[in-house]
């Protein structure tokens, strides 16, 4: 087989198993992805021999771009907006990307850097949006994790109604975390 060939084979493995990934969770039988991919099992093990070979080959650009986007909220100076920005993004993963979400939330075994960093973006994020007063007292990033994990529990649900269940609890998370009047203000104080 030329390596053209072996390439194009390579690219269409990753491309069906990020999509079969995507909507099944990185759980489904490595001969899914190969079904999926036009090939034979076999050839799917020579480009992969393991599925955690292939699980980094497909996760490995969509965690870097979760990463360019926790750095962006950590750079943007409004602490509220990044908040809710990362809040709400997250949502929409959870949504429509169940494989993403797996290997941040630990499945697999890889990307324990980018889980810790992601970790410790979420801890600054919620101690600047706390310290610019723009969260509920007592608000902590542990209740955000637990409003985070609410919204990771529905990600199994159904895709026609998934998405707009999850955008309602994101609705509702961002709505208790966020102070809502004088009231709330003083008490952050």
């Amino acid at each position: 087989m030329a390596r053209s060939d072996a390439r194009a084979n390579r690219e269409r493995v990753i491309g069906a198993a990020r999509e079969t990934f995507a909507e099944d969770g990185l759980q489904v039988p490595m001969r899914a992805v190969a079904r999926r991919a036009g090939i034979g099992v076999a050839t799917l093990y020579r480009h992969f021999p393991t599925r955690a070979d292939l699980l980094t080959a497909v996760l490995a650009e969509r965690v870097a771009e979760c990463s360019g986007r926790m750095r962006a909220a950590l750079d943007d100076p409004d602490p509220w907006r990044a908040l809710e920005g990362t809040i709400r993004e997250f949502a929409e993963r959870q949504a429509h990307d169940r494989a993403l979400n797996e290997a941040l939330f630990g499945a697999t075994d890889s990307f324990p850097r980018e889980r810790r960093e992601h970790a410790q973006g979420l801890n600054t994020l919620v101690e600047r949006a706390r310290k610019a007063g723009v969260l509920r007292a007592g608000v902590d990033a542990d209740d955000v994790r637990a409003g985070l994990l609410a919204i990771a529990s529905l990600r199994r649900l159904p895709p026609d109604t998934g998405a707009a269940v999850i955008g309602k609890l994101r609705d509702l998370v961002l709505a208790g975390l966020r102070v809502s009047g004088d009231r709330d203000r003083r008490a952050v104080r």
